[in-house]
């Protein structure tokens, strides 16, 4: 099973979060959300909108820190596992799950303070025409992730049910310019793949991911990092 098929089925659903954020996945949901909570805090009473947020790892955390939030994606599946989570956080009357194409969004122009999509850009058959979608909904930030095609992911990316785009600095630079949206953040993490750290029991992660830190403080570590994260303003 590929693509979206793979994506909206039940089973993957509710495999999803066990099968990457356990073991040493743990260490990567960790980064992931304090990347997100970097970049869009503070969040009390803002309204957000999440693009491809899955089973609501994101979604969630940040109604719990206030926000009013709106999560959209393709998959009924995923997003009644978040609703599981909302609930199971007092949160549900602060989150409203939507499917939707991130392509066409269904909103007015200007609509949110922040939009931001994490895992979403490797998928993006057209990346340019959904960011500029999620800059046309934003009144002032968007954030997103990105792999890197200079990474260690290209010996295994092939091998991925959904495929995967990896991106080059320069061209999300473009994409960024091409949808009139402003840098004003970017920074790049993970030497070592994802794949590698889901493959490993969370007690031996916290050595690799030292070692992974030493080599990514540097401008090499920048330059073969798997993944980046880039904040840009309206």
């Amino acid at each position: 099973m590929k693509g979206e098929e793979w994506y909206q089925a039940d089973e993957v659903a509710q495999e999803y979060d066990v099968k990457r954020f356990s073991r040493g996945g743990r260490l990567i949901d960790r980064r992931e959300k304090r990347a997100v909570l970097d970049a869009l805090n503070p969040l009390d009473d803002r309204t957000v909108l999440e693009i491809a947020c899955g089973t609501g790892r994101f979604t969630v955390m940040l109604a719990e820190r206030g926000a009013d939030i709106v999560g959209l994606d393709i998959s009924s599946a995923m997003m009644s596992e978040g609703r599981k989570k909302a609930r199971a956080a007092g949160v549900a009357d602060r989150i409203e799950f939507i499917r939707g194409d991130a392509a066409r969004l269904p909103f007015p122009d200007d609509h949110f303070d922040t939009v931001f999509a994490m895992r979403f850009f490797h998928l993006a058959d057209t990346p340019a025409k959904f960011l500029a979608e999620m800059c046309r909904v934003s009144k002032e930030q968007v954030f997103f992730d990105t792999f890197n095609d200079r990474s260690t992911r290209v010996l295994y990316n092939s091998l991925l049910p959904m495929g995967s785009h990896l991106y080059g600095h320069e061209e999300v630079q473009r994409l960024i310019d091409g949808a009139g949206l402003t840098l004003t953040d970017a920074s790049h993490d993970f030497v070592l793949p994802y794949g590698f750290y889901r493959k490993i029991p969370n007690r031996l992660a916290g050595a690799f991911r030292s070692a992974d830190t030493a080599i990514g403080d540097t401008s090499l570590g920048d330059y073969v990092a798997s993944v980046s994260y880039w904040n840009a303003h309206v």
